[in-house]
């Protein structure tokens, strides 16, 4: 019964043809009882993601043992995916909590640009890891002199900025859409491709430029990790010692882990010419980077790295003491 009033209401807000005044995000369509067990879910996972994205920052704050440009980046990487879901997860938990669709357009637009500008600085910062990991094992006697403090953190710089200023065009030509008739987004945040479906305006050329765009970020980005790699497994091959092999594979696996993960949805999901298509499938395979992705990234750091384990084993440790 619910199911067929919220269908009708839908069918309501879709006949009016005068210029959209809000919109209304679908989310997943649930029954009252399922949406409100898809809230705890969604609530724990992202409170889970925070705490340890937060705890990941500390222990490499307060361990000397991690003052290095590695742990610093990871440490980046951390803060990155505090921001990243908290731009959708609370307006998904919000809408699955009191039943309210509505968002405005000024919220919609600022949501759509916080969230691909946050997801673009992530393709930035991995490939800088992947550099980082690159310079470490091929070319380990100048590491040190090139990934200096000043380097690390103005690369870092320099993802945050590449990030928001690749998307800040192509979400003010979003904005200078008309949006008319039907105004009901069938997703959980303000995506491209339903925007798009939405508007009443010629948006070839928006599409065209946001596939540009994409291309090159994602797929750039990714070229420049896979040749890393590359070249470190050709380095790492030519070690006469197969500890220093193990040692070097374990190392990176964590970033190339984060990378498969990433980017096999990512590119499914965005470099395509065709954005309308597919919009429910990319609607669930969005979960992946916006909402597990951030609780995997540092689960997968701590877990597969040693000098990690160490630092935490002596947090807990002193946190055991300081409460005895």
């Amino acid at each position: 019964m619910h199911c067929f009033l919220q269908i009708n209401i839908l069918q309501i807000k879709c006949s009016n043809r005068t210029k959209a005044s809000e919109f209304y995000l679908v989310g997943f369509s649930l029954l009252k009882e399922a949406g409100f067990y898809l809230f705890v879910l969604i609530f724990i996972i992202y409170i889970l993601s925070i705490t340890a994205n937060v705890f990941v920052i500390v222990i490499i704050r307060n361990d000397p043992r991690l003052y290095k440009p590695m742990y610093f980046l990871i440490g980046a990487l951390s803060f990155l995916e505090i921001w990243y879901p908290t731009v959708t997860v609370p307006r998904l938990l919000w809408a699955l909590l009191a039943d309210e669709e509505s968002i405005s357009p000024a919220g919609c637009f600022t949501q759509f640009f916080f969230h691909f500008s946050f997801g673009a600085t992530e393709n930035f910062l991995l490939t800088v890891m992947a550099l980082d990991r690159f310079l470490a094992i091929c070319n380990p006697l100048h590491y040190s002199h090139i990934m200096s403090p000043n380097t690390c953190i103005l690369m870092l710089s320099g993802s945050w900025l590449f990030g928001f200023v690749v998307v800040a065009i192509p979400s003010l030509e979003i904005t200078k859409l008309s949006f008319c008739g039907c105004n009901i987004i069938d997703h959980y945040y303000c995506d491209f491709a339903p925007l798009i479906k939405l508007s009443c305006s010629e948006t070839s050329h928006v599409e065209k430029m946001v596939f540009v765009s994409s291309c090159f970020v994602i797929l750039g980005c990714f070229s420049v990790i896979i040749m890393s790699y590359i070249w470190i497994i050709k380095t790492t091959l030519h070690f006469s010692v197969s500890f220093g092999k193990s040692r070097t594979f374990s190392t990176c696996a964590s970033h190339l882990l984060v990378v498969v993960i990433f980017y096999a949805t990512t590119i499914f999901m965005f470099v395509r010419p065709t954005a309308k298509d597919f919009l429910y499938l990319n609607k669930i395979i969005s979960i992946v980077p916006s909402i597990i992705t951030p609780l995997l990234n540092p689960i997968i750091y701590t877990l597969r790295n040693k000098e990690v384990k160490e630092a935490v084993c002596k947090t807990a440790k002193k946190w055991k003491d300081y409460h005895a």
